[in-house]
This record gives C-alpha cells, sequence and structure tokens, in this order.
C-alpha cells in the first residue's frame, strides 16, 4: 500500500470525530469489525451504523508469482430494521489487484461483489449470546474482481464472557460457492476462535485463529490464518481500529493488513 493511496483513509479518520457526537452515557457502538468474527449484537432498532476499512491491502506470493489486492474502502452500512434483528450491505467500489508472473505485471481495478446480510439475535445474556446471519452475494464486480456467480452461506456466531475481562467467540459458518470450473455449486466449512480483552479504558485487542475448508470438486481448499486487531473506542459512537492476519498455510495469502472505522447514527 503506497503513500498516495493511504491519503484518503487518513483524511476521513481525520474528520470522522467531528461527527461523533452522542450522550456520553449511550451504550456504545458493537461491531463486527475489525477480525473476521461476527459479533452477536445488532444495530438498535431505527438507528444506521457504517463499518469500513479505509485501507486494506492483502499480499499472497508464490515461487514465480505474486497477487497484491487493495481495498481503498470497503464499507458495510447496517441498519437496525427490529429489537434484535439488522439488515446489512456491503460493496466495495474501489478495488485494485496487482499480479506478477514470470516477469509479467498487470493491474486491475474496479468494484466488488454486493452482499445483502440479515442478522437476528437468538439469545442475548449476561454470559452467553448468540445470533444467526444468512447471507447472500450478487455477482456485480468488475471483470477480473469476482467470479460472476451469485453465492450464499450462513453464519451463526456464539460468544461468551469467560472471566477476568475475556471474551471467547467462535463463528461456525456454511457457504455455497460456485465451483472453479463453473457448473454447479459446493460446500465451504468456516470457522473460528475469537478471543477479546480490553487492555485499557478504550483500547481492546483480540487474537483469532481462523480455518476455512473448502471442499471444491477440482480439489479440496484449506485455509488458515492467525490474526491480531486493536480497536479504540473513540466515542460512545465511533470505533478505530486496525489488524493484520497472518497466513499459516501456502493456501493463505501471506498477509492482510488494514485499518477501518465504524460509526453510529
Amino acid at each position: 500500500m503506497n503513500f498516495r493511496s493511504m491519503l484518503l483513509p487518513a483524511a476521513l479518520l481525520t474528520a470522522l470525530p467531528v461527527f461523533a457526537a452522542r450522550a456520553d452515557d449511550a451504550p456504545p457502538i458493537c461491531t463486527d469489525r475489525p477480525t473476521k468474527a461476527n459479533g452477536t449484537c445488532t444495530v438498535p432498532e431505527g438507528a444506521w451504523q457504517l463499518e469500513a476499512d479505509v485501507g486494506n491491502a492483502t499480499h499472497d506470493a508464490h515461487p514465480g508469482s505474486s497477487t497484491d489486492t487493495l481495498y481503498f474502502v470497503n464499507p458495510y452500512l447496517k441498519y437496525g430494521i427490529g429489537a434484535h434483528t439488522d439488515i446489512e450491505v456491503n460493496w466495495a467500489p474501489a478495488v485494485r489487484i496487482r499480479t506478477k508472473a514470470d516477469g509479467d505485471r498487470q493491474t486491475t481495478r474496479g468494484s466488488g461483489d454486493v452482499y445483502v446480510r440479515v442478522k437476528t439475535g437468538l439469545y442475548s445474556g449476561e454470559v452467553f449470546s448468540a445470533s444467526i446471519i444468512p447471507f447472500v452475494k450478487a455477482p456485480t464486480a468488475s471483470h477480473g474482481i469476482g467470479n460472476d456467480h451469485w453465492e450464499g452461506g450462513v453464519a451463526v456466531p456464539m460468544s461468551a464472557a469467560v472471566g477476568g475481562g475475556f471474551t471467547v467467540t467462535i463463528g461456525p459458518e456454511l457457504d455455497a460457492l460456485a465451483d472453479a470450473d463453473g457448473h454447479g455449486r459446493h460446500l465451504a466449512v468456516t470457522n473460528l476462535v475469537n478471543i477479546a480483552h480490553s487492555l485499557t479504558g478504550p483500547l481492546s485487542v483480540a487474537v483469532e485463529y481462523w480455518r476455512q475448508d473448502n471442499h471444491d470438486p477440482s480439489g479440496r481448499v484449506k485455509q488458515e490464518s492467525a490474526d491480531i486487531a486493536f480497536t479504540y473506542l473513540a466515542s460512545p459512537d465511533l470505533q478505530l481500529d486496525v489488524g493484520a492476519n497472518i497466513g499459516v498455510n501456502r493456501a493463505t495469502p501471506d498477509h492482510q493488513l488494514y485499518g477501518g472505522m465504524s460509526y453510529r447514527w
């Protein structure tokens, strides 16, 4: 990620606190960012919430080739449609993919697919909470960015407060993905373990192990990553974050670095 590509994200992060004005006694914003784990919470009924990368760079290298993917922004817009349900729409308007292979270089620019999710809280207690998130992906991405196929799935995040200020979240997910040859669909099974802890005041850290088993007919692909992220609660309605995901096997991108924000109004 070069300097110029970070100017817009930096400007956005600088400007956002101007708009973060709500009573100090408001409950803190609850988000699905920044790790791969989903939160079990939903956006309050009638409220809007924006959660977005403002710079997300992934590097994946193999002998003789490499791929660098950059999302300049990647927003999720959420709206609370019930006491325990919200609807969420994601679309990345600016994506850049640079590939190098055998000395040749190619750059693809465009926009991403549209994701629509509905999250419903199943149970919320002082110690344990759970929700369900069915979702669908519409193939709206530019040529060379997406796979031009409808896909979908369902995630069921579950969280538990385990004492000492620690929260453990697991995130089982089933996806129906398009086959690599474009004919038919297959199952992908995802799970993770996320451990979050408050460090001091508004600053928190989360560490995570993530795994996906993709059962494509052309050959099973297993991806694994070790992730870490930090969040800073700038106000009850504004959260800033940074994080890194490190691939732990050859099928997973080498590393992913990102920064982002979440804002509720």
